[in-house]
């Protein structure tokens, strides 16, 4: 299965790990990942350990999460990233937005 969560045991904090293609095909099932967290969740961890790939409509994805977590006040780190989706997120600015680890 492409996106995989895990929800801390105080219930703040939802990882979402993507693995293989982040591409419109998962889309569905990022977005259910981050939706059944609920209104506890304050943290949101993407972790990139196994991501292959990332496009444009990954970023787009992103971007609803962030959204979704309260805008310019959402907590959300975007950890493990290859080289090539690292650059992919730097030449998208993405580090303006998002705690890049």
């Amino acid at each position: 299965m492409p996106i995989q969560t895990s929800c801390s045991d105080d219930g703040r904090t939802l990882t979402i790990r993507v693995d293989g293609r982040f591409d419109f095909s998962t889309h569905q099932a990022f977005r259910d990942a981050y939706e059944q967290g609920g209104d506890s969740v304050n943290l949101y961890v993407v972790d990139m350990t196994d991501t292959t790939y990332l496009d444009s409509s990954a970023l787009g994805m992103l971007l609803l999460l962030r959204d979704y977590a309260g805008g310019d006040a959402a907590r959300i780190r975007i950890e493990n990233c290859n080289s090539d989706v690292r650059r992919i997120l730097a030449i998208s600015n993405f580090e303006q937005l998002f705690a890049i680890h």
